[in-house]
């Protein structure tokens, strides 16, 4: 364990580590209530995957998370409470579909989808038949399946989930599915002012108990509480509660070791990957065509764009997820913008050559962050790993966004986990 640069280290009832929306939720109840609380972050910013840029004319979008719906409570909430306006996604028009095919048979394929992730909330995830399977295996093991609603299947766990479905575990995408309830698409809606101010407001509220770059390097932790170091400065505390992804989170040293049962489950977790862009055009043109702005590609696999204007803005926020974002990694940025504008005006007409700004986030292979909006299950053979980091050991508490016993992956399921984690600091302490 690296000495103390500090000759008296800080000490404080919690320490939260990492400034997402778990961490921004877990310390602003925790100082609701009393507690003593300070959050590390190791970013010079806060909101984690949620960030934020201007463009040229000044109008900040969203680079990172961005969406929700009303089926999300606690984010909207939230949202309210800080003044936060809703600006709904455009909806009304046709769909494109990538190779082109006729629209109801794209609709068609898209309602078997659903009918397919239906029968799979339904499945025991427990159910020994299902264990060591991918997600690709389940699908293959489907007699009488369409192979295209097959297909797209496969298609929409590498666009949710940025990871193909060739490695992500069929058990573990089975129960979480359970715990994702919306009845709204979750792309309903998005802040006007970006979400990522709304991480902004959050964070104002905890004044200097926010700690700014600050990257946690190691934590000693014993039966009466912890010492967290940053490199430069040491704190203490009773509890401290770790907001980050579990592949972030097992990077982080511990003495004495974790126990197995932890790094076991830190084991099964790997990161997803994505390419998230907004395009700019002067006007929403396709609206005009009676077109949504909703392009789906089944080729090239992992692509997807939506309309995501707003006043003042208009635009298409574009992803490329999974393995087709991560063969991007590296690769010329001039060659990018290329590829995307040759996409989008196969799918939406020349007009779509006519692009004003173009955003590019690469969030493959992020410091901070790991690769994506959400870590997944690729070890199939793992049971249940979220259970022993939301147990955690001693004064140590996980509590990332993908352990949410409601919306894991989400923001919603940060906010969630984050008040689920201050909650059990303040039992432990009582």
């Amino acid at each position: 364990m690296p000495a103390a640069t500090t000759a008296n280290p800080s000490r404080h009832d919690v320490i939260v580590i990492g400034a997402g929306f778990s961490g921004l939720s877990a310390a602003t109840e925790l100082m609701a209530i009393g507690l003593d609380v300070i959050l590390l972050e190791a970013r010079d910013r806060v909101g984690g995957r949620v960030e934020s840029k201007l463009l040229a004319d000044g109008a900040r979008i969203d680079t990172g998370g961005q969406f929700l719906c009303r089926d999300m409570v606690e984010l909207n909430a939230l949202a309210r409470a800080h003044g936060k306006a809703v600006s709904w996604a455009y909806s009304e028009g046709d769909e494109v579909f990538q190779p082109p095919i006729p629209p109801a048979r794209g609709y068609e394929i898209w309602e078997g989808v659903e009918a397919l992730r239906e029968h799979i909330i339904r499945l025991d995830p427990k159910d020994p038949a299902l264990a060591g399977l991918t997600v690709s295996q389940w699908i293959a093991r489907q007699a009488g399946l369409d192979p295209d609603v097959a297909a797209a299947f496969l298609r929409l766990v590498e666009g949710l989930w940025c990871r193909s479905p060739d490695e992500v575990s069929f058990t573990w995408l089975a129960s979480t599915d359970t715990r994702i309830t919306n009845e709204y698409s979750e792309m309903e809606s998005f802040l006007g002012s970006t979400m990522h101010a709304l991480a902004e407001d959050v964070a104002a509220t905890l004044g200097a108990r926010l700690h700014l770059s600050s990257p946690v390097t190691s934590i000693a932790h014993g039966p009466d509480g912890a010492t967290v170091y940053t490199g430069d400065t040491t704190y203490e505390a009773r509890r401290v509660i770790i907001s980050v992804p579990p592949v972030m989170a097992s990077r982080i040293t511990y003495d004495p070791p974790l126990p197995a049962t932890i790094t076991d489950a830190f084991a099964a977790w790997g990161t997803g990957h994505v390419i998230k862009l907004f395009i700019r055009y002067a006007t929403p043109f396709w609206r005009a065509r009676g077109l949504s702005g909703t392009v789906m590609w089944s080729a090239p696999q992992g692509l997807y764009a939506c309309d995501a204007s707003r006043e003042g803005v208009s635009g298409l926020v574009m992803f490329i997820g999974g393995s087709f974002a991560k063969s991007w990694r590296g690769r010329p940025e001039a060659e990018l913008k290329t590829f995307i504008r040759t996409q989008l005006v196969t799918a939406l007409g020349e007009e779509a050559g006519n692009i004003t700004e173009l955003s590019i986030r690469d969030w493959t292979d992020d410091t901070w962050s790991g690769g994506a909006y959400s870590d997944n299950v690729i070890d199939p053979n793992a049971a249940d790993p979220e259970a022993p980091l939301r147990l955690g050991t001693g004064p140590l508490r996980f509590a990332s966004s993908e352990l949410s016993p409601s919306y894991p992956g989400y923001i919603e399921g940060a906010i969630v986990m984050g008040r689920f984690a201050a909650r059990e600091a303040v039992q432990d302490l009582a």
